[in-house]
């Protein structure tokens, strides 16, 4: 037990830091290379913190523990409505722009309700992941121009883009050693977080859905460190725009590759987990629309959400 344990720690925290390594180089790397930052900003960046959840949701599938990897997602889209903005909102009011609300919202209410129609039926079909990573095509084809279309977009991306790039001039070899050295430690930290968690389930007697329900809080951490530091510097249209591009990115990208490496049963995915995932999305929404803000009393409502869906899957 006490190395299930260790290996639980030790892997989320390399993970967490090798994943924002392989981040930072994907974006020096691109920049190095010309891509404007705009589409950095909207692709790397943005979907970037969600590269915990695809690789401990792959292993699972692979693994042939698909629970495992759909609770993964499920979990992570909830702790990113709940507790990444509650815990923000209780620090400021994070404040939306009506435009990001408008198109990103609805985008990922879209995503998370595809997500719940592909897992109501208790199985998913390997045809089922490809239309899910179709979809994720199209939502990055349409958040790509939509980035390029705003004009207001690019100040904050230069700013965003050149903060993670930094002023120092690297060679591209050492650029994409770095994010190979960064990916591979991703891969191996996952693949320790999961095996860890899995060993504690079995001892303890928890279910699989619950295991991973808690690994998608944990591979949020990216999420949460992000929201953070973005109401630090006051930038909070960075922490909505940050929740809505990972759980677009989970609800289509993650599963969608869970399914198609690794499709089966779900058993434990029930219709309330999956009404308490789409409630989440729909209440934290009407919040954000409510004065184009979130305010500490409904951050709390949100942080109080969680409790009450982590009792569910429990």
């Amino acid at each position: 037990m006490t190395g299930a344990v260790l290996a639980v720690v030790v892997g989320l925290i390399v993970l967490v830091a090798a994943a924002d390594r392989l981040v930072v180089s994907a974006v020096r790397l691109s920049r190095e290379l010309g891509v404007s930052a705009v589409l950095i900003g909207a692709l790397v960046i943005g979907l970037g913190t969600s590269v915990p959840e695809l690789l401990v949701s792959v292993i699972a599938a692979i693994d042939q523990r698909l629970d495992v990897a759909v609770a993964n997602v499920v979990g992570s889209n909830v702790a990113n409505l709940t507790l990444v903005l509650g815990g923000a909102a209780l620090m400021a009011p994070v404040v939306a722009q009506a435009r990001t609300l408008r198109r990103e919202g609805m985008l990922m209410l879209i995503s998370v309700l595809g997500l719940s129609a592909v897992l109501v039926g208790g199985v998913v079909e390997r045809w089922e992941g490809a239309a899910l990573l179709g979809g994720m095509v199209l939502a990055v084809y349409v958040l790509v121009r939509w980035s390029v279309g705003d004009g207001d977009a690019r100040p904050a991306a230069e700013v965003e883009v050149g903060g993670l790039a930094g002023g120092k001039v690297r060679l591209k070899w050492l650029t994409g050693a770095t994010g190979l050295v960064a990916l591979a430690a991703t891969v191996l930290s996952a693949n320790l977080l999961l095996n860890g968690a899995l060993e504690i389930g079995e001892r303890v007697g928890l279910s699989e859905t619950f295991l991973g329900v808690m690994l998608g809080v944990g591979t949020s951490l990216p999420e949460l460190a992000t929201a953070l530091a973005a109401m630090r510097r006051r930038e909070t249209d960075l922490v909505v725009g940050n929740v809505l591009g990972s759980n677009i990115f989970n609800s289509l990208a993650v599963a969608g590759v869970a399914g198609l490496v690794g499709p089966g049963i779900l058993i434990g995915i029930t219709t309330p987990v999956l009404a308490l995932m789409v409630l989440a999305a729909v209440v934290a929404g009407f919040f954000a629309r409510t004065g184009q803000r979130l305010v500490r009393s409904e951050g709390v409502l949100l942080l109080a959400g969680f409790v009450v869906f982590a009792a569910v899957t429990f």
